[in-house]
């Protein structure tokens, strides 16, 4: 057994959730979907479940590198490669007429082009190509934030920075400072993507600190942005610090299991993130539901972390970054194959989604084989010849090694 076969499980269950979430109005009908929408959201409670495993695993990973150059080539040839395979897919498919591309995406190819390149179009206000790529802007921010926290010998005080987002969540912000205009979105585009090429940039030639500052700074886009336009998923800028809180949450449960914070102090940062979750959504009291089901899930799965995880649910976990990019275009070419699918009888809308399951894992488990090891083993490669030729210089050395975990087990933090 992997020493965090328990995150695995956690992503394949977040996953697997997300993936029946979207199929569900097909197979149960759509006023039994909405019906259990009202008590608790699938899938807002599974993307809160992967931030809050991303908070836990990735400060980890960069302390366990201890080095901002390695950091971010594991990142990259980790994220990008299945990012890129499924955006091709989708060209592919489009050009055949099978698909459509979205409209604000036509209407605004430059800023879209650009958004995309940095993984965040719902902060620039444009709909990714797959609509779940909302998701990755703000992982990508979680990572430009903790580079400049570590490069700066600050990022141990997770527990002020989870209960600051929350407690600022709490104010009234502006939802769309940066990007209220077409210009403004295709220069906010830009901007996002020339400050990224500036950290690696900087990582590269050993220079930590001003890199830091400048991801330190990407914290004012879902600051001030955080709702620019009606193609962003997340509904305003409270939110999407609220999501970014989620994930140092999950920091905070990592340093407290291992002794880099107290329990007064983790456990006041953990009741500040719940409480805000729920009381600065306003009208939004399915978030309570959320909260607790996730709250749940995660002491459960942390709580039997020493033992045995289902084998199913660590292949999904394995397997969970392709599932969760590719299903939905599967899930759009499905009225082509079975149409009407909401008006047959419920036998066939079961069996339709049965195969549609083990269609979309199947080519997820592929994607991974073919998509996402050899990216793995590229970066592993890259590192190796980095090293070799530039020991590392952007990492503290006197940093504390995270626990090791595993062979390629770093390689399998999904978003």
């Amino acid at each position: 057994m992997r020493r965090l076969d328990w995150l695995d499980a956690l992503r394949g269950l977040a996953a697997i959730t997300v993936v029946w979430f979207h199929l569900s109005p097909q197979i149960i009908g759509l006023p039994a979907h909405l019906a259990i929408m009202r008590h608790v959201d699938l899938g807002k409670t599974a993307v809160l479940l992967f931030f809050l495993v991303s908070g836990y695993v990735i400060p980890m990973s960069l302390e366990r590198h201890g080095d901002l150059r390695r950091f971010w080539i594991g990142r990259l040839t980790r994220i990008y490669p299945a990012y890129l395979a499924t955006i091709a897919l989708f060209a592919v498919l489009a050009a055949a007429g099978l698909l459509h591309w979205q409209a604000s995406l036509r209407a605004e190819t430059g800023a879209g082009l650009l958004a995309h390149l940095t993984m965040m179009p719902d902060l620039v206000g444009v709909r990714g190509v797959v609509r779940v790529f909302w998701t990755l802007t703000y992982e990508m921010v979680f990572y430009l934030v903790v580079t400049g926290l570590f490069a700066w010998r600050i990022h141990r005080h997770s527990t002020w920075y989870a209960a600051g987002l929350a407690l600022v969540a709490w104010l009234p912000l502006p939802d769309a400072l940066l990007a209220n205009s077409m210009a403004g979105r295709r220069a906010l585009g830009g901007v996002l993507a020339l400050g990224m090429l500036l950290i690696l940039m900087l990582i590269w030639r050993g220079r930590p600190k001003l890199a830091g500052l400048i991801g330190l700074g990407f914290l004012l886009v879902p600051l001030l942005n955080g709702h620019p336009t009606a193609a962003a998923t997340v509904r305003s800028s409270q939110q999407a610090l609220l999501l970014l809180a989620v994930m140092f949450a999950g920091t905070v449960v990592y340093r407290w299991q291992h002794a880099q914070s107290g329990p007064v102090a983790s456990l006041t940062a953990l009741t500040v993130v719940a409480v805000s979750l729920v009381g600065a959504q306003w009208t939004q009291r399915v978030w309570l539901a959320n909260m607790i089901a996730v709250a749940t899930i995660f002491l459960i799965a942390y709580a039997f972390r020493r033992r045995s995880m289902p084998r199913v649910l660590t292949g999904l976990g394995r397997i969970s970054y392709s599932l969760y990019l590719l299903h939905v275009i599967v899930l759009f070419l499905l009225p082509r194959l079975v149409p009407d699918l909401g008006t047959q009888p419920f036998l066939i809308r079961l069996m339709t989604g049965l195969a549609y399951l083990l269609t979309v894992i199947g080519l997820a488990a592929l994607a991974y084989r073919i998509v996402e090891l050899p990216g793995l083993r590229l970066g592993r490669w890259v590192t190796r010849k980095i090293d070799s030729d530039h020991p590392p210089r952007t990492g503290p050395a006197t940093e504390r090694a995270a626990p090791r975990t595993g062979r390629g087990e770093n390689a399998r933090q999904s978003v």
